[in-house]
């Protein structure tokens, strides 16, 4: 009696190791889903993105407002007769160095 149960469980584990362990088994099935979720997360946000470019795309090609914007922070352009302000922390050191004129253009400017 003690064999026979002794092979029953024996083969009740070596069923039921495909289904955990095998090619298609619970662990298996469980990774795939936790990959599949990441993908899909990593896809939402490449649509934001992708949304927000054809968005910034659209207002270059119809409106001027972005391309204004764009001149004015990167490339510090302002319109004609507009004033520019530029406020400087007095406890912040720059980083902008006076570079002289070279030594001949002031002796020709001297002249």
């Amino acid at each position: 009696m003690r064999l026979i149960i002794l092979c029953l469980a024996a083969l009740l584990v070596l069923i039921q190791y495909p289904l955990w362990l095998g090619k298609g088994g619970w662990l298996r099935v469980w990774d795939l889903d936790h990959q599949f979720v990441e993908a899909e997360r990593k896809n939402d946000e490449l649509r934001a993105r992708n949304a927000k470019l054809a968005s910034e795309v659209q207002d270059l090609k119809e409106g001027t407002g972005a391309i204004e914007e764009r001149a004015r922070y990167e490339l510090g352009m302002i319109k004609e007769n507009e004033i520019f302000v530029q406020v400087i922390d007095p406890d912040h050191k720059s980083s902008f160095v006076a570079i002289p004129p070279p030594k001949e253009e002031l002796q020709e400017k001297k002249k």
